[in-house]
């Protein structure tokens, strides 16, 4: 053999010889790298409503990192901010898309959730959302589906609590024409408190949330005789009801709905206002949810209200359903969507921090009953 060639055999040995073992070290030192599930999230997280975006985001994120940390199936999760608006939503969505979502959890709240579910059926992308509840959301959809009450049920609740427990009461009612979340539940109000026997006295519309001077509806409950408000809207408009009450010298009992959750970290507002308020939530997190509401303050700095709490039982349900439907990470959103609907209306259940042995139906109800609270000392109490 030419010395030149052996001289080439050598450095050939050498090459594969390094390549080996640089090929031994990687397998022996790299982590190996585990599927990984992609959810997107929606909702408001700048503008009116992003109190309740950024609770469902933070929540996810709690439920997120438990589930990562315990190795195998990891998640990639991606929040886009809707700012409330179903055009913002349905953009959201499609950027969400582009980066492979597999499984949607929102959006947050109705109005955008019912523009986006149109895409999720066209396209058969499974959706839960933590905390859009109004019928459309779900209505001719079969793989759209809700982690909180509806509002007609949260209606027909306040109305049965009010008759059982508050007896003899006069009831005045100041609701949101315009907003379908607030209109869904005076309906089921209405329906309810007609079987019932409610005294209703009063039927009091402002056109928006935007509604700065609620003097006419307060003083219509006044004249009336009202001793009871029941106030199925946002917590925005609801503190400036209460603050304008009180310098009215109006003091009736009031009783809102799951819009109400929030009104405790409204920046500036007086709590002692909220006294004796009452309220339908699932979720208390000074007592049953006391160790989520810990890791939460801790990482936020804040206390979490129900819609956080519903979008980390959201993330557990989508996570749980997936596997036990015998989906993969590497099976396209429609294909995993095909396996999930069936699962998700079979026999599949979920205990977590908003209800207990919660399933859900053909129509995409959740099965888990509202709870009324009422705060007291600036937390809520059961009752």
């Amino acid at each position: 053999m030419k010395k030149s060639t052996f001289k080439k055999v050598v450095v050939m040995v050498l090459a594969l010889c390094m390549a080996f073992a640089m090929a031994a070290c990687g397998s022996k030192d790299e982590p190996k790298t585990e599927a990984k599930l992609v959810i997107g999230g929606i909702g408001p997280t700048t503008g009116g409503a992003a109190v309740y975006g950024l609770a469902v985001k933070q929540g996810a994120e709690i439920a997120v990192e438990e589930i990562n940390a315990k190795g195998g199936l990891q998640i990639e999760y991606m929040f886009e901010d809707d700012t409330h608006d179903a055009e913002v939503a349905v953009n959201a969505y499609n950027k969400l898309m582009d980066k492979k979502m597999q499984l949607l959890m929102g959006t947050v709240t109705s109005s955008p959730c019912v523009a986006v579910s149109a895409k999720t059926y066209k396209d058969r992308v499974f959706e839960l959302t933590p905390s859009a509840s109004a019928p459309a959301v779900t209505e001719g959809k079969d793989n759209v589906f809700q982690m909180c009450f509806t509002d007609p049920n949260q209606g027909k609740t306040a109305a049965d609590y009010i008759s059982a427990n508050m007896s003899g009461k006069k009831v005045g009612v100041i609701y949101n024409s315009s907003d379908a979340y607030s209109t869904g539940i005076v309906d089921g109000f209405k329906a309810e408190a007609a079987v019932v026997g409610l005294s209703v006295v009063a039927y009091e519309a402002f056109p928006s949330d935007d509604t700065a001077n609620f003097d006419t509806q307060i003083k219509a409950c006044m004249n009336a005789g009202a001793d009871l408000v029941f106030l199925p809207i946002y917590y925005t408009p609801a503190s400036l009801i209460l603050s304008q009450s009180k310098a009215l010298n109006y003091a009736p009992l009031f009783f809102g709905c799951d819009g109400l959750d929030g009104i405790l970290a409204l920046e500036n507002f007086d709590l002692s206002l909220a006294e004796g308020v009452y309220l339908i939530t699932p979720f208390n997190p000074w007592t049953t949810g006391k160790d989520f509401a810990d890791k939460y303050q801790a990482k936020y700095g804040e206390m979490p209200n129900q819609f956080a709490a519903d979008a980390y039982d959201c993330i557990y349900a989508l996570y749980n359903a997936f596997q036990e439907s015998g989906c993969t990470a590497d099976m396209s959103a429609a294909d995993i969507c095909d396996k999930m609907v069936p699962y998700f209306t079979g026999s599949f259940k979920v205990t977590g921090l908003t209800g207990a042995d919660m399933a859900w139906a053909k129509n995409g109800e959740v099965s888990k009953a509202p709870i009324v609270a009422v705060i007291k000392d600036s937390a809520y109490a059961d009752l």
